[in-house]
């Protein structure tokens, strides 16, 4: 099962293996703290994306499916994170503070539509 949570949230055993996937480290986490088992960075929305969104919701529906093209071709770090899948619960840590309208919602879906693929 993949789910995701803010990594400002308490980590639990429930979580699984923790994986944080924002381009840049959160101001005022300590990784001792934050209790991260992998950065997968590179999931993130390249950095053009990711400043051209700028948490605006009103640019979310365009900013997914740019976002769902450029995961299209990470198939390998996709496969990572369906790998830790398959061993147990994986959750996807970022740091936005909207948990509705982030890059972490658009790669929970994508990924646990497509587990097979």
């Amino acid at each position: 099962m993949i789910r995701m949570k803010r990594i400002y949230d308490k980590p639990e055993k429930s979580d699984g293996a923790r994986i944080l996937v924002d381009r840049l480290w959160p101001r005022g986490v300590s990784k001792k703290i934050a209790q991260v088992d992998a950065w997968l960075n590179d999931v993130a929305p390249s950095p053009d994306l990711r400043i051209w969104f700028s948490h605006d919701r009103e640019k979310f529906s365009r900013f997914k499916k740019l976002y769902v093209r450029e995961l299209k071709d990470k198939k390998d770090i996709l496969g990572q994170i369906r790998q830790m899948a398959v061993k147990g619960n994986v959750t996807l840590l970022y740091a936005a503070k909207d948990p509705k309208y982030n890059h972490a919602v658009i790669l929970c879906d994508y990924l646990n539509k497509n587990m097979r693929t």
